[in-house]
């Protein structure tokens, strides 16, 4: 997949959805979420650039109060304004990973996922399997063809 880097609209599109000003840093933006009613709170950071050991790609990075998640090569994001979320995803041999970060300083990761569950008949698998399709399912129009698929 080709490597995607985070444009100056693509950080005020995150911005809109999520409801909070990112604070620009020099290699890298930060956004800080807090939600006072759940006592959560949660700072993403992307960094639209960076060496990732074999390739330059962007990098995001999501810190709560007992937890730190990156997520390497993000291949692209989803915005969902109706939703308040983002999506953002990486691709790697026909798996995906997909770290979903919520308005209300909410965060979810799904790894590893096999890409042709993203279209599969969720009927047919188990809940905790189906929880990851049809969350990293609104991705799916952003991955290059895959050819190899069943």
């Amino acid at each position: 997949m080709k490597p995607f880097k985070f444009e100056t609209r693509d950080i005020e599109t995150i911005s809109q959805v999520l409801g909070v000003s990112p604070i620009k840093r020099v290699d890298h933006f930060r956004f800080v979420l807090e939600n006072p009613d759940d006592k959560r709170r949660l700072a993403l950071e992307i960094y639209p650039e960076v060496d990732t050991g074999s390739e330059h790609g962007s990098l995001i990075s999501i810190y709560t109060m007992n937890t730190h998640i990156q997520l390497h090569n993000c291949a692209g994001y989803v915005p969902s304004e109706s939703l308040g979320e983002v999506i953002f995803f990486s691709e790697h041999q026909g798996r995906l990973t997909g770290v979903i970060v919520e308005k209300g300083a909410g965060c979810s990761v799904y790894a590893n996922v096999e890409r042709r569950v993203l279209s599969g008949d969720f009927t047919k698998l188990a809940p905790e399997v189906m929880l990851s399709g049809i969350a990293l399912s609104i991705t799916e129009h952003l991955l290059p063809v895959d050819n190899n698929t069943d």
